[in-house]
């Protein structure tokens, strides 16, 4: 469906896992301080999924998708650091700009407190917003909301700050957090340890830096590998995507080292915690939900360093949600999955 000049188009979900419906808007006018982004891309997460099947509270209806990147359209009033052209990036937290996280920080999460991104125009804060790094698509670049940003700001709790040479760093699978993780560790010089249950998946993994592949299908131990790999001391860091497998995490982590709580994907459970171990290794557990907007902003500015290029396995036009949710739950890709927006 096109847009005239005048209107733009959004996709929106009009109760809980009620299916998407095309709605044409206007396209909004920008305030003092802030800039309206024609949307490009966007990316897909399992917070997403929790979010399309109705589970998380929120105004209906709404337009769901935290992830987006793409041009600045039109400038309000007092905005001095963007200008028509430039390609920027969304914000997970928009109130989140810097420091600790507190709960009017995080009280604010586009496409589950507010419309999300999945629409082409969005009218937004500058001081919000990111600029997108310049080698990266705009899908590419979609995938740094929420994965990314996750990523990087669980390698910020190495045991001296942002990890780097010297330091092992573990993390569960190969969805796009994971994926982010081994591309940023290795990039500040950390050895990095990948499982999944798929030799193919670890390919990949191993193809982004990772230095060590675990099949826990084949080794259901891996912590016990892990203790082998760094010569029976563990990991620095654990990066546990599940949260069932805290168990092991804690098992593959060093004295005074950490694990790092950065998703659910077992399950909303209770987990099992060797609390002993944890208390006479002096292990912390840090949980880690996305980040701040400053975070973005670094993670941002390395990757443009680095050159880094997230990995995206599959991209589906925003008219095929319905089969990058199949993907998404059949645990097919391998990094992120990508949504454009035309």
């Amino acid at each position: 469906m096109e847009s005239s000049p005048a209107t733009s188009v959004a996709k929106v979900m009009e109760g809980p896992g009620q299916v998407l419906t095309t709605v044409e808007r206007a396209v909004p006018e920008p305030g003092p301080g802030e800039v309206v982004v024609r949307v490009r891309a966007s990316s897909l997460n399992f917070h997403d999924r929790v979010n399309l099947m109705g589970l998380i509270d929120g105004p209906w209806p709404r337009v769901p998708l935290s992830d987006a990147a793409g041009e600045v359209v039109a400038v309000g009033v007092g905005v001095a650091d963007l200008a028509v052209g430039d390609r920027v990036i969304s914000a997970f937290h928009p109130l989140w700009l810097d420091g600790p996280p507190t709960r009017e920080a995080k009280s604010e999460c586009p496409g589950d407190t507010s419309d999300g991104w999945l629409r082409q125009h969005v009218c937004a804060p500058a001081a919000t917003l990111t600029r997108a790094p310049s080698h990266l698509s705009d899908v590419e670049a979609a995938s740094l909301v929420c994965a990314g940003v996750t990523a990087w700001s669980s390698l910020e709790l190495g045991p001296d700050g942002m990890v780097g040479l010297g330091d092992v760093v573990v993390t569960l699978g190969t969805g796009g957090v994971s994926l982010f993780v081994v591309q940023l560790a290795k990039a500040l010089g950390a050895t990095v340890v990948l499982t999944s249950s798929s030799d193919a998946k670890l390919d990949v993994g191993r193809s982004l830096g990772a230095d060590h592949g675990i099949n826990y299908a084949t080794t259901p131990e891996w912590d016990r590998e892990v203790r082998e790999l760094t010569g029976r001391r563990g990991a620095d860091l654990v990066v546990d995507l599940a949260g069932s497998t805290l168990a092991r995490s804690v098992g593959a982590t060093r004295m005074g080292g950490t694990v790092v709580v950065a998703g659910v994907l077992g399950g909303f459970g209770p987990a099992e915690i060797p609390v002993s171990r944890v208390m006479t290794q002096n292990i912390r557990l840090n949980g880690v939900t996305v980040g701040s907007v400053a975070a973005h902003r670094a993670l941002a500015a390395f990757v443009e360093e680095h050159a880094i290029v997230p990995h995206v396995s599959h991209t589906f036009g925003w008219d095929d949600v319905d089969e990058a949710l199949r993907v998404l739950d059949a645990d097919e890709h391998v990094g992120k999955i990508g949504i454009t927006v035309p």
